[in-house]
């Protein structure tokens, strides 16, 4: 996409006249919520927030911007269908089935970006992304910066915009956390290679989602009575209550051990 800049970095007064005369045709015919009609989609403003972003920063951290909002159109286009109505969902359907493998960000608009924000957030990025501390960063940073200019934009309103922009903040300081930590406890994790899960008693067996109940420095404990688990300390001062893991542990001679682990959630 070729964006005119001014000298100054700054878009071009052309460029500028077009976008507001196009914001005040859709406001002047949905009056405040421009979020109620879908004459501006999902993909209009995510071009526009990003086409405003190529002109007043470095193109390292541009880029950065470009992949977070390029992964939150996978997840919008992968995943958010599922919460559509019935009608939406039939619209949605057809589109796709003609071939439109990114008919929800064609179709529906601005305000859609922050009912899946949630999801794109706390699953999508730690469950389907390779993502690196600096990436799980950046994607609660961009996406807080996004927020913003849909509220700024009348995209969405004040309230739903605060409230997400929290989100954001606790994403950018918690996946970098989170991520640390399950390296951590992956390296924490004992060997059950001499291990037959069929002479382990049920109640000493526990292979799932559980969340974490309380921390000690160098122990963890889990929901239903799982624990203490022995950890590096370095790993419980990263800990917090809520925050969930996918685990494989086992009780053996009284003492829970951590046999593997998986994705920890915030």
């Amino acid at each position: 996409m070729t964006v005119e800049r001014t000298a100054d970095g700054t878009l071009s007064p052309e460029l500028e006249a077009i976008a507001a005369a196009a914001h005040d045709r859709l406001r002047a015919q949905a009056g405040a919520d421009l979020s109620a009609i879908d004459q501006v989609t999902i993909d209009d403003a995510l071009e526009r927030f990003l086409a405003e972003q190529r002109a007043r920063l470095a193109e390292r951290t541009y880029r950065r911007y470009e992949e977070v909002i390029s992964l939150l159109r996978h997840s919008l286009d992968g995943y958010a269908y599922s919460s559509l109505s019935a009608a939406e969902r039939a619209r949605w359907q057809k589109a796709y089935d003609e071939g439109d493998e990114q008919a929800y960000c064609h179709l529906f608009g601005p305000k859609r970006i922050v009912e899946h924000l949630g999801s794109f957030l706390d699953w999508f990025m730690v469950r389907k992304v390779m993502a690196g501390q600096e990436l799980l960063r950046a994607s609660g940073t961009v996406t807080g910066k996004l927020v913003r200019w849909l509220s700024e934009r009348g995209h969405i309103d004040g309230e739903t915009a605060t409230d997400a922009v929290d989100h954001a903040r606790e994403a950018a300081r918690d996946l970098p956390t989170a991520d640390r930590l399950g390296m951590l406890l992956h390296d924490a994790c004992e060997d059950p290679s001499d291990l037959d899960p069929n002479e382990v008693a049920d109640e000493d067996w526990v292979e799932e989602h559980l969340e974490i109940t309380d921390v000690e420095p160098g122990r963890i404990w889990f929901e239903r009575g799982i624990g203490p688990i022995e950890v590096p300390r370095d790993a419980s001062d990263l800990a917090r209550p809520g925050w969930q893991v996918l685990i494989t542990a086992a009780r053996l001679d009284g003492r829970w051990r951590l046999l593997e682990v998986g994705f920890v959630y915030p």
